[in-house]
């Protein structure tokens, strides 16, 4: 049995969608960061640290979406969500880490900087840099997806959902986001995925709002 916790728009939208690619059967537990419900005692069993994304797995949790989505990969071989070569199935898992530990944390620095710093000038200090550093990883993931379908390739993988978590992310931080040309073909295409289509449909995602 297969339960995920997550809030809608945040980075456990990545592992909703890869759940829903799938097939998997699974159930949905919200946890609605807006709310608080992640600071609450009965999350606090699920994960400790307060943060989502969760899976519960017969009873035992994983945390982290590199970690979920590598899971799920590999409990559904059919999929085929991860890359077969061990070099490039490596390579796949080394993506979604950086976007774990460095494209997420120059977004948080962008969009709650009063968390990272005390008194208006540095907090405004930081929320600057933050908005540059984030603005660079997502030029860095539009130069990754030059000539590609997918952000490894021709094939698509459980880092694809990853990857549209940020330009969602930019248009939430109303960043000239169109101007990214490969990033934006790519949420286009990602978009017309059934799996993405369903997820971003029940967190009401900002990414279905019309331009």
């Amino acid at each position: 049995m297969l339960t995920l916790y997550f809030s809608p728009g945040a980075c456990s939208t990545a592992s909703h969608i890869g759940i829903e690619e799938c097939g998997a059967t699974y159930t949905e537990h919200p946890v609605l960061i807006a709310k608080g419900d992640q600071k609450t005692p009965e999350y606090a069993k699920i994960n400790p640290r307060g943060k989502v994304p969760a899976l519960a797995v017969d009873g035992r949790i994983i945390t982290e979406n590199t970690a979920i989505l590598t899971y799920l990969a590999r409990l559904h071989p059919a999929a085929k969500l991860l890359p077969a070569d061990p070099v490039d199935e490596a390579n796949c898992i080394a993506t979604m880490a950086w976007f774990s530990n460095v494209v997420h944390p120059s977004y948080q620095r962008y969009m709650r900087a009063e968390r990272f710093a005390e008194g208006d000038a540095a907090i405004n200090n930081v929320k600057e840099m933050g908005k540059k550093s984030f603005w660079a990883n997502l030029e860095e993931i539009d130069g990754l997806l030059a000539g590609k379908q997918w952000i490894m390739g021709d094939q698509f993988t459980v880092a694809d959902g990853y990857c549209l978590v940020f330009y969602g992310w930019g248009l939430r931080g109303e960043l000239p986001m169109t101007k990214l040309a490969n990033y934006t073909a790519f949420k286009d295409r990602m978009l017309k995925r059934a799996a993405v289509q369903a997820v971003l449909a029940r967190e009401q995602s900002i990414l279905l709002t019309p331009d």
